[in-house]
């Protein structure tokens, strides 16, 4: 069983990015919890010292949240007719990055599924701040879904990686665990640096190549700006799935404090899987 979280606003693109979850582990017993969290922009008293509803008074805030997920999960149930999935809801007076957070810690978390843009996202931006901020703080995987993307099954993921990291600290278990589900083919990406590979560079190669599992394909390729070398292999590969660990050495956190991860959305408009890494 696995307890995924799923974050939404009522937007179109969280609605999307719940529906792909559910045909993503069609297969799999899963609880998913679904989760609103809502700040007012106009401020109460009571709000200042906490959600009303601790003190008894009415939260209008807090009603329509969840009679709002109670909809949205009988909606799913009725939908999908998966015995396999159970639904949990969850409000609260939080911002999204904090609940996200605590419910994870909480409710024993194994991974989160949530649109890339909320019900005010920019079509020009592929991440909306809530988003990249879920990616760049989550203790586990998640998985973001562009806007309007509809599921296809999952039969190519592409994973570029530099060697750059211990693959014992890498979360990478779901990343085989969806390649398994699926029967899919892994594709593992890597840009040839002029100089070659370093000798902890070798020494990471091998540790990745003694944990692979099923079905997978190295690609080395010529040095390259990231995102060109990600969408040239798109265009020979149809990729169901983009995944990549986030470490601060590697260049995906390179991509977060570089206005290119405003931009990849433009191009890279796949459902893409962010893995943490353990220091």
């Amino acid at each position: 069983m696995i307890n995924i979280l799923l974050p939404t606003d009522f937007s179109e693109n969280a609605n999307n990015a719940i529906a792909y979850a559910m045909q993503l582990y069609k297969k799999k017993t899963c609880v998913f919890y679904l989760m609103h969290s809502y700040t007012p922009e106009i401020y109460r008293v009571d709000y200042v010292l906490g959600s009303p509803g601790q003190f008894g008074l009415p939260d209008d805030h807090q009603y329509i949240s969840e009679t709002q997920l109670e909809a949205l999960s009988n909606k799913l149930q009725k939908t999908y007719k998966n015995t396999r999935h159970t639904f949990v809801t969850h409000t609260a007076f939080n911002s999204l990055t904090d609940e996200v957070d605590k419910t994870v810690q909480n409710e024993g978390i194994d991974l989160i599924v949530m649109g890339t843009q909320g019900a005010t996202g920019a079509r020009e931006l592929f991440f909306g701040s809530n988003a990249v901020h879920v990616l760049k703080n989550a203790k586990v995987p998640v998985i973001t879904v562009p806007a309007n993307y509809k599921y296809k099954p999952v039969k190519e993921i592409l994973f570029p990686t530099d060697f750059e990291i211990d693959y014992k600290k890498a979360h990478l278990k779901y990343l085989f665990d969806l390649t398994k589900l699926h029967d899919a083919r892994l594709h593992i990406m890597h840009l040839k640096a002029p100089k070659g590979l370093t000798k902890e560079q070798d020494k990471n190669q091998k540790q990745l190549s003694k944990f692979m599992k099923g079905s997978y394909k190295y690609h080395d390729l010529p040095d390259q700006e990231l995102m060109s070398a990600i969408n040239a292999f798109q265009k020979q590969v149809k990729v169901n799935l983009l995944v990549m660990v986030h470490n601060k050495h590697t260049f995906l956190e390179r991509l977060f404090i570089e206005p290119v991860i405003k931009k990849i959305g433009l191009h890279a408009l796949i459902p893409f899987m962010v893995l943490p890494y353990t220091d």
